[in-house]
């Protein structure tokens, strides 16, 4: 994810008005449509401070449709409990999503969520595991952004790593390039996720709808602001090691 924000000098982006609510130009606010979701899990969304992508970001919608949602942006919190605001007795019932060099694609699984041992190895128990998950935290940003995050909070080591298989490439397509191919936008990797965890398609097909509907908005709205429009990007700063 990149960097967007110019002043309204510029007039670049932020010479349009947002939306005080998901915090997006109003030309692609869908707060009207946003479908709220009642989940089992609990969802932690830590967002690098320099990825406030106000066009095409999702983490702010992505919590919108959750009541108790949390986001927090910034580089390091001392606890899983500090980021949340609450009392939290067992990390390990915490799922994270894994930036490992590790792909679903590469194991014995059909699963669509896999849990990891510290080694980056499938756990042996996986139904259990996942099973007594009580919520997620998903970090937003670029790899390099989303990997100091990882490194900057060393009581993720607590959280049972995950990591997803998706099916699809990201709804993104052209707009976005991912790094690699199982790379999704927040929102979609929440949807994936707690779907999955929950046994509920139901979740992934609300927020995977909110998703279109935001980038529908963003394409009608190319041709109709110039500030909107599409800027090169900077190349992504993703690479692939062999030990994570």
């Amino acid at each position: 994810m990149t960097e967007h924000h110019q002043s309204a000098a510029d007039g670049q982006p932020d010479a349009i008005p947002e939306c005080p609510r998901c915090g997006k130009p109003e030309p692609l606010c869908v707060c009207d449509s946003v479908t709220p979701i009642k989940s089992r899990l609990s969802l932690l969304i830590l967002q690098h401070p320099q990825e406030q992508d106000r066009a095409l970001g999702t983490a702010r919608l992505t919590a919108l449709h959750f009541k108790d949602a949390v986001l927090k942006v910034g580089l390091s919190w001392p606890s899983l409990s500090k980021a949340l605001g609450r009392p939290v007795h067992d990390p390990s019932r915490w799922a994270v999503l894994y930036l490992g060099s590790a792909k679903v694609s590469d194991l014995e699984t059909d699963r669509a969520v896999v849990a990891l041992d510290r080694k980056g190895a499938m756990e042996e128990h996986q139904r259990s595991i996942l099973r007594d998950i009580e919520g997620i935290v998903l970090l937003d940003g670029t790899w390099s952004q989303a990997k100091a995050l990882w490194w900057r909070n060393a009581w993720m080591l607590k959280c049972q790593r995950v990591i997803l298989g998706p099916r699809q490439p990201s709804r993104y397509g052209k707009l976005r390039r991912e790094p690699r191919r199982d790379g999704l936008s927040t929102i979609e990797a929440a949807g994936m996720l707690m779907a999955e965890l929950e046994q509920r398609p139901d979740i992934a097909a609300t927020l995977n709808a909110s998703f279109d509907g935001m980038l529908a908005k963003y394409r009608q709205a190319q041709s109709e602001f110039p500030e909107l429009r599409d800027r090169p990007k900077p190349r992504r700063d993703y690479r692939r090691r062999k030990k994570s």
